[in-house]
């Protein structure tokens, strides 16, 4: 991928469908700029463009990522647990892969709190530290304010396809980051990739006793 063109791909990314004028906005561009950039990912494949009717006027051409552009984020991990539970499930039945989840569920537990470790009582120096683990981990992850509320948003998925194959995996991911914020959160799950989002975003509800360490 052309270091380039990494910046307009990852707007796309974390955005979703985009004008080329608010593309050029979000990336300090002019608008031919963006243009330009656009068609060189569209030459190669890597986005898809559609005019969609807003009121009067001119139709306003939107741009996203195509299939092969949402190919350039990594998914290895995806293609690994996907061997490992088919794996698991031909050779020990489905009760083994529930075992097999729920042991790595508590792995990722004890390494997440061994990061939160210095913040017990501080939602949102949890939810960043979490972030920043769950980017590492591939996930383009990143913590946003909503009103009192905290999301946790992932604009990628590299399992994505071992969840298509078991959806329990996803369940898993909700258990486990409730469990890093017992006690100072709630935790939804407000996107959900597999059910047609383009990414999934968890919400995290800050308890009555973790309001005040909410907010920095």
């Amino acid at each position: 991928m052309s270091a380039d063109l990494t910046p307009m791909l990852d707007a796309l990314k974390r955005l979703g469908p985009q004008s080329a004028a608010s593309l050029a906005e979000v990336l300090g561009l002019s608008t031919m700029g963006a243009h330009k950039q656009l068609q060189q990912l569209l030459d190669r494949g890597w986005v898809r463009w559609a005019d969609e009717v807003q009121g009067v006027g001119r139709p306003k051409r939107r741009w996203r990522l195509s299939e092969a552009g949402h190919a350039c984020y990594p998914d290895s991990h995806g293609e690994l647990t996907l061997s490992l539970i088919r794996h698991v499930e031909s050779q020990f039945g489905a009760a083994a892969v529930t075992a097999w989840l729920a042991a790595r569920e508590q792995d990722s537990l004890s390494r997440y709190l061994a990061a939160l470790h210095d913040h017990p009582a501080e939602l949102h120096a949890r939810l960043q530290t979490l972030a920043a683990l769950r980017a590492e981990e591939g996930y383009v992850a990143r913590l946003e304010a909503d009103g009192a509320d905290w999301l946790l948003i992932e604009d990628h998925c590299p399992v994505c396809k071992a969840a298509r194959h078991c959806e329990s995996l996803c369940g898993s991911e909700r258990s486990l980051f409730q469990r890093c914020v017992e006690g100072l959160a709630e935790v939804q799950r407000s996107e959900h990739l597999l059910a047609g989002a383009r990414r999934c975003v968890y919400r995290f509800v800050p308890l009555q006793q973790g309001k005040n360490a909410g907010k920095v």
